[in-house]
């Protein structure tokens, strides 16, 4: 199986877009944080959310097809495959397990995340608390590309409350501020 720094390395050859390479890597951050809370392979499940989106700018007619198609052909185990297949809900693909399932309730959510940090002043998510995450949850104007109705879907899928599923993905993007470019001005 291909490691960490080869997956990476291959979302940054498919991927020219900075905010793109930053959502990867918070929904890869997001991925880990749910790997150590459940137990799983916390590399395994950082692979699939670097890659996930790897097809979006280059093919985003055939979005997740292409990434997986490629991610096939060089070995990736089909555990991944499925759950970047199941994170997008027209692939019709059912979330069977609890990578699927996680790759799908955070994938959303970081986009929310990182979008209320963009709009606070100091630009940092370091001061960023849940009640603020919240109300802009519920603000429908706000980060309009956001899916909400998927956000409470994944938690739901993946057994977690949802107001304990956004804490716990806000808190694992504040440990990795820096790595995400969210540290503030």
């Amino acid at each position: 199986m291909p490691s960490f720094q080869e997956a990476l390395a291959l979302m940054e050859a498919w991927t020219e877009s900075a905010s793109l390479r930053r959502h990867m890597r918070a929904v890869e951050v997001a991925m880990r944080a749910y790997a150590r809370r459940y137990g799983e392979d916390e590399e395994l499940w950082a692979i699939a959310g670097v890659l996930h989106d790897m097809d979006y700018e280059k093919y985003p007619e055939e979005h997740p097809y292409r990434a997986v198609e490629e991610l096939r052909r060089l070995g990736y185990p089909e555990e991944v495959l499925e759950a970047i297949l199941g994170h997008a809900s027209y692939t019709g693909t059912p979330r069977r397990t609890r990578m699927a399932k996680a790759l799908f309730a955070v994938d959303e959510l970081t986009g929310l995340i990182t979008a209320a940090v963009y709009v606070r002043p100091d630009r940092s998510i370091l001061g960023l608390e849940l009640p603020s995450l919240k109300k802009k949850f519920k603000d429908k104007a706000f980060a309009k590309g956001v899916n909400r109705e998927e956000i409470r879907l994944g938690a739901e899928e993946l057994g977690v409350p949802l107001e304990e599923h956004m804490a716990f993905v806000l808190e694992a993007m504040k440990q990795e501020a820096r790595l995400l470019g969210l540290e503030g001005a």
